[in-house]
């Protein structure tokens, strides 16, 4: 059975040509179709559209009325999708929602969005910041950055760099304290803990074969993983951070890597969007730049 709009389309043509054959040619479909597609509208309607004898057709007052309307709907129709069809790349006028972890959100995102920012001011960002896993189909999001594991078959995503974890504390602490020799003797020195704001559980430390370690007694608890660098970096603790965040510190000897010998495989920064249908150019571009940069090791160094 046809739909309203492709009788419509057909009742059009054939009042244009007043000849059903005719008009079955120019749309590529048989005669019968177009009058099976008359007939259904005139009973839609309740008025004849055409007066038909063997020798020709001819449409009624009602049928031409009738066409001249339909004619402006289906101009309508086809402007909509003409005005909404996917831009030449070169029109890329929108906006972009963005999700990351916090710190990477700000240490490394915002720098490239910046610069997008200045090629492109038609294209406007919505930066959300989030160490938890966003739900970006639920959520709306055209792209997504996180660390870790994406499984999700509703998304598309590139692993674009590796985070190593290192274990780091201050030289000072370590004359202080006493540097652990031994995972069990991270349990009697200070450490510091990641809470996760979703839960409120701390995160626990991850160390090579999948081992797991909570600290027993930490003496700094924090949510936000740069507050977190901070206390590490004042003395207050050890603790257990990822490259991006501890690589200027170990190179400039403010920072002493630990345990190394039980670090854990790195972790990977993956940039993923919806798997739903089209991608806008503009979110094509950006997903494209942030996968190119992030990637660029001058950016995202993962070694010491």
């Amino acid at each position: 059975m046809l739909n309203r709009m492709e009788m419509l389309r057909i009742f059009t043509v054939a009042a244009h040509t007043n000849n059903f054959r005719e008009a079955a040619s120019r749309l590529g479909v048989s005669p019968q179709s177009v009058t099976r597609a008359i007939k259904e509208l005139e009973e839609l309607f309740g008025e004849l559209l055409f007066h038909r004898s063997t020798r020709q057709v001819q449409i009624t007052a009602f049928g031409a009325r009738l066409a001249g309307q339909a004619q402006q709907t289906l101009n309508s129709f086809d402007e909509l999708f003409q005005h909404n069809r996917q831009q030449p790349i070169n029109d890329l006028a929108g906006r972009v929602r963005i999700t990351a972890p916090q710190a990477v959100g700000r240490r490394f995102v915002m720098p490239v969005l910046g610069e997008l920012m200045s090629e492109y001011p038609q294209i406007d960002f919505d930066l959300r910041l989030s160490d938890a896993m966003t739900d970006a189909v639920d959520a709306q999001i055209d792209i997504g950055v996180r660390i870790g594991f994406i499984r999700d078959r509703r998304y598309i995503a590139r692993a674009v760099a590796h985070i190593p974890l290192f274990v780091v504390a201050t030289p000072a602490l370590l004359a202080r304290s006493g540097t652990p020799d031994s995972l069990d003797a991270l349990h009697t020195l200070p450490t510091s803990t990641l809470v996760d704001r979703g839960s409120g559980r701390p995160w626990p430390w991850y160390f090579a074969n999948d081992h797991h370690l909570q600290p027993a007694k930490p003496s700094f608890t924090t949510d936000d993983q740069e507050v977190e660098l901070d206390a590490v970096l004042d003395g207050l603790a050890i603790g257990q951070l990822p490259s991006y965040l501890v690589l200027p510190a170990l190179r400039s000897g403010r920072l002493r890597s630990l345990l190394d010998e039980h670090r854990p495989a790195p972790w990977e920064l993956f940039i993923y969007r919806p798997q739903r249908g089209p991608v806008a150019p503009r979110v094509r571009l950006v997903y494209d730049r942030l996968s190119e940069r992030l990637a660029d090791p001058a950016l995202l160094p993962s070694e010491a």
